[in-house]
């Protein structure tokens, strides 16, 4: 009798400890995809001592994985479209003969032309936002019990409440100002004890954090953005996770992530990449170390992590809708792996868009992470768009040199030679890592209105800060909170309201007006959007140049100077050629073009030919 009960013991904790599966990720899929082959990740204890069994017409379960971690099994799986239909099927786990969990896999079908969805380009201006600082749309997920850090507006590195109902109450506020896409710092799990409201420490990569909302507000986020003519692009993080992610409790096996002895950063030296002298050593700091104690560095060479990073990025395109992709600290990742995962999302996707982040100093730096570069180790990574940092850096001091500040971007754009593709640039004066533009330059609005005026008529595809439209300010050297500050009218008790003409200060509107209409301008000139350029040496800190295509030639004129400057117009004739005249677009004023030239001082002039 003993012997029986023992028996029978045993029996109910071998099927017990596969009675649960903690994850199961992606979650669902769907038929049609070009690459027919599905790999899930199946987390649960003790999963891999159960066998694994599915009947479904079209689909084949051809491997199972067993990892390091017995807590884990990879499942790989080929779906036949042509068999294949949408609805859910039995994934069953068997011990000792006996079922002991099934897991309901559901297919869907893909939306009408949903791999057709077409990318952000040099057509577009984005507009980037934190939604933990742009809008409170409801205090009811402030806090979360499940989750670690609650809100704080008194600390500028606390969460402050901000969510994607208050992101989409004001997507109107978006399309009155002309922007045509929105780009939002990462939405995902970040569920750490403090300084999560960044995002970029993931520890869950198919959640939106439960203080923004759900996934389902997600879609119906970028459902409303897309009914206004607003594009969305995500960030995603493929360099690192959070320290706080569930799997780091049990990693799948060792070298999911790249580890150390001991702890070992970074040494944030991109130009190691491309280096063709650099040691071995300081090029595997560079991409293994760390970003910070809080954020494990992930291993893209090992083919498990780089299949999950290529799953989930078109888990969120198909399930979301998006438009396109930035990616966090792209060079930081080991670059073969990540070139196949650009591949892979461009060849499922081939009119989207996917933008790097190369923050690095020297054009020839960034260039080398765009697709199609040319470079002696014959490297491509496959990325169509990357950051143009070295752009920055010329904006971020040129409008406080009165004598030399327009050869800063003259120079810049004079090693554009560099680039696969100038169309595909993400230009900007400021980001959320940057010092606040309008704090460098005083607040003088005179300048804000030369950058932004630059902006949206140089090469490349430009992105603006929120607050940029109303000339919100902010210092780097105090900490990133204060380049973060929340948007004036997001929250119920904010004196000032921005997101209104009647709630702006006269100076608000100075800034958002100007902008405003720039943006509306530039939706409909393709000549701006993709027209050639051609620029002039700057003389006396004036710089002028044109885009044009066949059909039109606009003039752009910034002088830096803090007095009037006149210009003979004999030395713009290979662009001028036969026009006569030019009208402003700010202002509507025409200008003769047979001789000469008089700007005000510290002014842009965007003049249509005709």
């Amino acid at each position: 009798m003993l012997k029986k009960l023992i028996t029978f013991a045993l029996l109910l904790f071998s099927v017990s400890v596969f009675a649960q599966l903690d994850h199961v990720e992606p979650t669902f899929w769907w038929i049609g995809m070009k690459n027919p082959h599905l790999q899930i990740l199946v987390n649960g204890p003790e999963i891999s001592k159960a066998t694994v069994s599915l009947h479904y017409p079209g689909v084949q379960l051809t491997a199972v994985h067993k990892v390091a971690s017995p807590n884990y099994l990879f499942l790989d799986l080929v779906i036949d479209s042509k068999i294949a239909k949408p609805g859910k099927f039995a994934i069953d786990f068997k011990a000792n003969g006996k079922t002991v969990d099934t897991y309901a896999y559901e297919l869907k079908a893909r939306a009408k032309g949903s791999s057709q969805r077409e990318g952000f380009s040099s057509a577009d201006v984005i507009y980037l936002l934190m939604p933990d600082r742009f809008a409170n749309g409801t205090t009811a997920n402030d806090n979360i019990p499940s989750m670690l850090e609650k809100v704080n507006r008194s600390i500028n590195y606390g969460r402050h409440g901000g969510d994607l109902l208050g992101m989409e109450e004001h997507v109107n506020y978006l399309k009155e100002l002309g922007v045509t896409a929105v780009w939002s710092t990462p939405l995902l799990e970040n569920n750490a004890p403090a300084y999560t409201y960044h995002g970029y420490a993931i520890t869950n990569y198919y959640k939106i954090d439960p203080r923004f909302g759900s996934n389902e507000d997600y879609v119906h986020y970028v459902n409303e953005c897309h009914q206004n003519g607003i594009k969305v692009i995500m960030d995603m993080v493929a360099n690192h996770c959070g320290i706080d992610h569930w799997w780091m409790k049990d990693l799948p096996m060792p070298d999911w992530i790249h580890q150390f002895p001991t702890y070992t950063n970074t040494n944030w030296q991109m130009s190691t990449v491309a280096d063709t002298h650099a040691a071995n050593i300081d090029k595997k700091n560079f991409v293994d170390g760390w970003f910070d104690h809080s954020m494990p560095d992930l291993n893209q060479n090992n083919p498990y992590v780089l299949t999950y990073l290529i799953q989930n990025a078109i888990w969120w395109i198909e399930y979301s809708g998006i438009n396109g992709i930035r990616m966090d600290t792209y060079p930081y990742c080991d670059k073969e792996p990540m070139a196949k995962w650009a591949k892979a999302i461009m060849t499922e996707y081939p009119h989207f868009n996917i933008v790097g982040e190369t923050w690095a100093e020297e054009t020839s730096q960034i260039a080398y992470w765009q697709k199609d570069d040319i470079n002696p180790s014959h490297f491509n990574s496959n990325l169509p768009t990357v950051m143009d940092f070295v752009l920055l850096r010329a904006l971020e001091k040129c409008f406080n040199d009165h004598k030399n500040g327009m050869s800063q971007i003259y120079n810049t754009l004079a090693n554009d030679y560099l680039y696969a593709n100038t169309n595909d640039l993400l230009v900007f004066v400021e980001n959320h890592d940057t010092p606040r533009f309008n704090f460098l330059v005083k607040n003088n609005v005179d300048k804000y209105k030369m950058a932004m005026a630059y902006l949206m008529t140089t090469r490349g595809i430009p992105e603006i800060y929120y607050g940029t439209e109303i000339g919100m300010t902010g210092n780097k050297e105090v900490g990133d909170g204060d380049i973060r500050r929340d948007f004036p009218g997001g929250w119920a008790n904010d004196t000032i309201n921005a997101f209104t003409a009647a709630g702006r200060t006269p100076l608000q509107n100075e800034y958002f007006n100007y902008l405003a209409k720039l943006l509306h301008w530039r939706q409909h000139e393709t000549v701006v959007q993709t027209g050639k350029l051609i620029h002039y040496i700057p003389q006396n800190d004036v710089y002028v140049y044109f885009r044009y295509n066949d059909k039109a030639t606009v003039m752009v004129i910034l002088n830096n100077n803090d007095t009037e400057q006149t210009l003979s117009t004999a030395r713009f004739s290979q662009c001028i050629k036969n026009f006569k005249q030019g009208t402003d677009v700010e202002t509507g004023k025409t200008y003769q073009l047979q001789s000469s030239l008089t700007i005000p001082k510290e002014t842009a002039l965007i003049l249509e030919l005709k």
